[in-house]
């Protein structure tokens, strides 16, 4: 990671405050560092990457149900293909694309009628039946298997490179980043934050950009900003070395049960699922209870599965919302306290166009993709629309 302020007292000023040192922080630093706006501060309370973006591989995918996710994740797609050159960085992107194994009349209903949505931004997502899934995945078992969505552009890459590829790009411009160290609070004059209280000093600042994934909900707080975000665990865990080793695959989805899988080094798994009886909360102990349904799912759909030894793992927190699409804006008071959080799972694939958009916000220019309806003021006024219906 780039060289931080680690334990030592931030700046007094900053023209921007930035909060939270995942990727969507990173991404946001980098691209306002880029614009010319390079009196930046990133304050982290932990290290760099230590929250939901410390996962060894993330996603990256184009495949949603609504048009403005579809949006971003596509403009994100081509960010992440051109990332050795901009910024400059091996992020170990793998476009072996997503692969959504769909068992009911209506997933396949709901994936046609997205894949159509897709194709008309320029996705390359289509429907195959259930031999050609077994083609491009030799692991899964065609039984009940009615078709499944598949789009080659998607795929996954290293979330920690991708932050060590911003930020350093960012340091190397002027940015400063401050690791170890807690917001305490804000103070308001006006409309405005004027400063930001941290555990190892106070920053005056012109504007605040809120980053904070599953712990946005009190930074919103210290603004008297309502930012609706909820911390969910979610867990993975990588095989032991597979004999033979497994074929290069997609990130394979059952869709009906979030089971998921695909490679992570040459002879190993990443496996995940989204355990429906996870509670919300901060907990973050990785366990093997998750494991059981996991199996359960996979002795109909990868019977090879069923019984793998998993040799790590790791837990961390979704920051769910309650339509399951992110909060992105400006709030209207104070009018200086801009947001990009409760990205319910999708922010890893998301986080270089969410860069472009609230430097854009920032600097009060149209942004490169309207994220007006995902105000977080659009619970309270009823403008919530269709939930995101292919999240994991």
């Amino acid at each position: 990671m780039p060289r931080s302020a680690h334990n030592t007292a931030p700046p007094d000023h900053a023209e921007v405050v930035i909060i939270g040192g995942g990727v969507m922080g990173a991404s946001i630093a980098f691209h306002l560092v880029e614009a010319g706006i390079t009196d930046v501060v990133l304050v982290e309370r932990d290290e760099l990457a230590s929250g939901s973006s410390g996962k060894p591989i993330g996603g990256v995918r184009a495949q949603f149900s609504d048009p403005l996710n579809i949006e971003l994740g596509a403009r994100s797609l081509t960010a992440y293909a051109d990332f050795p050159h901009r910024p400059g960085h091996d992020i170990g992107l793998s476009q072996v694309g997503y692969l959504f194994l769909l068992t009911t009349n209506d997933q396949v209903t709901a994936f046609e009628d997205s894949i159509a949505v897709q194709r008309r931004i320029g996705v390359p997502a289509r429907l195959i039946d259930a031999d050609e899934a077994r083609g491009l995945c030799p692991l899964i078992a065609t039984d009940g298997i009615l078709a499944a969505a598949f789009s080659p552009d998607d795929g996954h890459a290293r979330p920690t490179r991708v932050i060590d590829g911003y930020t350093s790009a960012a340091v190397g411009q002027g940015a400063t980043i401050v690791t170890g160290t807690a917001v305490t609070g804000m103070d308001i004059r006006g409309e405005r934050v004027t400063q930001v209280h941290t555990s190892g000093g106070t920053i005056s600042c012109a504007a605040v950009i809120c980053a904070g994934g599953a712990w946005s909900a009190a930074l919103g707080e210290m603004a008297g900003v309502h930012l609706p975000v909820r911390p969910v665990r979610r867990q993975v865990g990588i095989t032991a070395p597979l004999r033979p080793a497994p074929p290069t695959i997609p990130f394979t989805i059952d869709t009906g049960s979030t089971g998921y899988f695909h490679n992570a080094d040459d002879d190993t798994l990443l496996i995940g699922l989204a355990d429906p009886r996870e509670e919300p909360g901060f907990d973050t102990t990785w366990t093997s209870d998750w494991l059981t349904p996991f199996r359960a799912v996979m002795s109909d759909r990868a019977p090879a599965l069923a019984e793998v030894v998993v040799t790590s793992g790791w837990a961390g927190l979704y920051e769910i919302t309650p339509d399951h699409n992110a909060l992105i804006g400006r709030a209207d008071s104070p009018e200086n306290f801009l947001y990009a959080t409760g990205f319910s799972g999708h922010g890893f694939l998301q986080a270089p166009a969410v860069g472009e958009v609230v430097r854009d916000l920032y600097m009060d220019r149209v942004p490169v993709v309207d994220v007006g309806p995902l105000d977080a003021g659009r619970f309270a006024a009823g403008r919530t629309g269709r939930p995101e219906r292919h999240v994991v």
